[in-house]
C-alpha cells in the first residue's frame, strides 16, 4: 500500500504543513490525492547532468504582483497624492520600520472536486445540519471543515452587507484572498441639539500580521462604541473621531496579550494589526479620521462640481513625495510604494490619528473604503465615475456597484466600501 507523500507546503495554496496532515488547514486541499514521488530515477542525461542527478535547480516563476493604473487622486489641500500599488516584502523592515501589508499568495483558491473513486458517500446529514458546499454530502464541523472531503467552507465574513438608515456598506473577500480580513461598522446617533449624525468605520487587517481579521473586527467595533458614547454627550465630532481611533488602537493592542498556547504552532508571528478610516456626517459637518492607507472620497451629487479625496495615505510613497526625495513617478515605481507607515497594533511605533473636518456647500456622498477598492479607482475623478448618479438615494446599491467594480478589475484584495450621504437626512435618525 502506498504511503501519503510527505509535503512541507500545500500544493494548492502553499500553506505550511505538519507531518501527518491529511488536509490543508487553510484551503482544505485533500493531501491524499497528491501523487507520491516515484522511486525510480531517469536513465537519460538531461542538460549535461549524469543519469540519476545531480540536477540543476529550476527556480519557481515569480508570483504575480498586481500593479494598479498610474492614476492621480486629489487631496483636500489641493496637492496631488502619491499613487500606490501592492508590494511583496517582509512584515516589518528592520531599517525603515515600515510594515508591508501584502504577502505572497497563490493566484487562485480552487475548491477541490469530490473524489470520483468513492462509490458511495456518507449518509445525507439530518435536516438543519450544515452541508459541505463541495461534496454536498458531508457535515461541516465546528471548525468550518467538511468531515467527508475536508473542504474549508465559505466563512460568514466572505461577503457582508448592511444597511443602517440612510447609510450602507458591503465587504467582500475578493477573488484572490482565502479569507476576508476587512471589517466595518455603521451607526446613527442624535446630537444634543436633536440633529442626526451618521458614521461609518472601515478597517483593513494587515495580511502579514497575526490574526488580521480579528484586529480589523475589534478595531471597527471599538471605534463605533466610542462614537455612540461620545456624540450624544456633545463631544465635537472631530474630537469624537480622534477618541474613537484611540479606542480602536487599544482594542487591537489587547489582542497581542494572547495565551502562550495560542502561538504553539506559529511561535514567530507578530502582533495583530490593521488600518482604520472613518467618517462622521451631520447636517452641516463632514469629519474624517484615519491611520493607514484606507481612504475617504467626496463625490458631489452635482457631477459638474469636482470630487475630492479627503485623506492622505500613511505610506512609504507618500512620505517620499512629501519629503521631496522622489517625484510621484519614481515613488510609484519603487516596490515599497504600497508599504504602510502607520497602523493600529502593539508593534506600531506610535499612534498618530489623523482627523479633518469639512463643510461641503452642496449634497453628495462620502465613500469610505479600503485599498481593495481604490486600487481600481485611485483618482477622485475615477472614483466619481464609478459611483452611480443616484448614490445618495440608494447607498446599498452604490456599495454593491463599487464592490463589483473592484471585482471586475481583478479583485486582488479584500474589498470594503461604505456609502454615507451628506447631509444626514433628518428623517429616521435614531440611536443605533
Amino acid at each position: 500500500m502506498s504511503q501519503m507523500p510527505q509535503l512541507s507546503a500545500c500544493p494548492s495554496c502553499e500553506w505550511p504543513l505538519e507531518s501527518g496532515d491529511r488536509f490543508c488547514g487553510a484551503c482544505g486541499y485533500d493531501l491524499s490525492v497528491v501523487p507520491a514521488r516515484p522511486d525510480d530515477s531517469p536513465t537519460i542525461a538531461m542538460n549535461g547532468a549524469p543519469p540519476g542527478g545531480p540536477w540543476p535547480e529550476v527556480p519557481h516563476p515569480p508570483a504575480e504582483v498586481h500593479l494598479p493604473a498610474d492614476l492621480q487622486g486629489t487631496e483636500s489641500g489641493g496637492h496631488q497624492p502619491p499613487p500606490s500599488g501592492p508590494v511583496v516584502g517582509s512584515p516589518v523592515s528592520p531599517v525603515s520600520g515600515v510594515r508591508f501589508d501584502r504577502s505572497p499568495e497563490p493566484d487562485e483558491y480552487v475548491l477541490q472536486a469530490p473524489d470520483p473513486r468513492v462509490a458511495a458517500g456518507p449518509p445525507t446529514p439530518a435536516e438543519g445540519t450544515k452541508v459541505c458546499v463541495a461534496c454536498r454530502a458531508g457535515r461541516v464541523d465546528d471548525d468550518g471543515y467538511c468531515e467527508n472531503c475536508g473542504h474549508a467552507q465559505p466563512r460568514e465574513r466572505d461577503h457582508m452587507e448592511q444597511e443602517a438608515g440612510p447609510i450602507a456598506a458591503v465587504s467582500d473577500r475578493g477573488l484572490r484572498h482565502h479569507r476576508n480580513e476587512d471589517a466595518f461598522t455603521l451607526g446613527t446617533s442624535v446630537l444634543p441639539d436633536g440633529s442626526p449624525a451618521t458614521f461609518a468605520v472601515v478597517c483593513d487587517g494587515v495580511s502579514s500580521a497575526t490574526r488580521p481579521d480579528d484586529a480589523s473586527l475589534a478595531a471597527s467595533r471599538a471605534a463605533a462604541d466610542a462614537l455612540l458614547a461620545a456624540l450624544p454627550q456633545g463631544t465635537h465630532p472631530q474630537q469624537a473621531m480622534h477618541e474613537a481611533i484611540v479606542s480602536a488602537s487599544r482594542a487591537v493592542n489587547s489582542l497581542a496579550a494572547e495565551p502562550a498556547t495560542a502561538r504553539e504552532h506559529q511561535p514567530h508571528q507578530n502582533a495583530p494589526a490593521c488600518t482604520i478610516v472613518g467618517s462622521i456626517v451631520t447636517p452641516s459637518l463632514l469629519v474624517v479620521g484615519w491611520v493607514g492607507d484606507s481612504r475617504v472620497y467626496w463625490v458631489p451629487t452635482d457631477r459638474s462640481s469636482p470630487p475630492a479625496r479627503l485623506t492622505e495615505d500613511d505610506s512609504w510613497a507618500a512620505q517620499m513625495v512629501a519629503a521631496g526625495l522622489m517625484n510621484e513617478a519614481e515613488a510609484y515605481a519603487d516596490e515599497r510604494a504600497h508599504a504602510i507607515t502607520g497602523w493600529l497594533g502593539a508593534d506600531a511605533y506610535e499612534l498618530d490619528p489623523h482627523t479633518a473636518s469639512f463643510k461641503p456647500d452642496r449634497p453628495g456622498v462620502v465613500v469610505v473604503c479600503t485599498d481593495g477598492l481604490w486600487n481600481y479607482a485611485e483618482a477622485a475623478d475615477e472614483m466619481a465615475e464609478a459611483v452611480p448618479a443616484d448614490a445618495a438615494a440608494r447607498p446599498l446599491h452604490t456599495a454593491r456597484v463599487l464592490v463589483g467594480h473592484a471585482l471586475d478589475g481583478g479583485g486582488h484584495d479584500n474589498v470594503t466600501v461604505a456609502v454615507v450621504p451628506f447631509p444626514t437626512p433628518v428623517q429616521g435618525a435614531g440611536s443605533a
